[in-house]
């Protein structure tokens, strides 16, 4: 999988991955990331709501690229 995503990810401006829990597809995309994309987590209630109510100032306030978990709570 890591080939994959580093052979698509400058072609795509947007990469999701989705899969069974628990199968490491965070801990690839932070190893993948190389501290060059910010990680953010939809776990946060708070984020979730800005993302949800404002997604221009929760795009302002994590600027891509970003890595975004759980958007499936969206």
């Amino acid at each position: 999988m890591e080939k994959t995503v580093l052979d698509i990810q400058s072609s795509f401006p947007v990469l999701l991955i989705t899969g069974p829990r628990q199968v490491g597809k965070t801990t690839m995309l932070k190893k993948l990331s190389d501290n060059k994309r910010q990680y953010v987590t939809l776990d946060d209630p708070l984020l979730r709501e800005l993302a949800a109510t404002d997604p221009a100032l929760f795009l302002q306030r994590f600027e891509p690229p970003i890595i975004i978990d759980e958007i499936q709570l969206r």
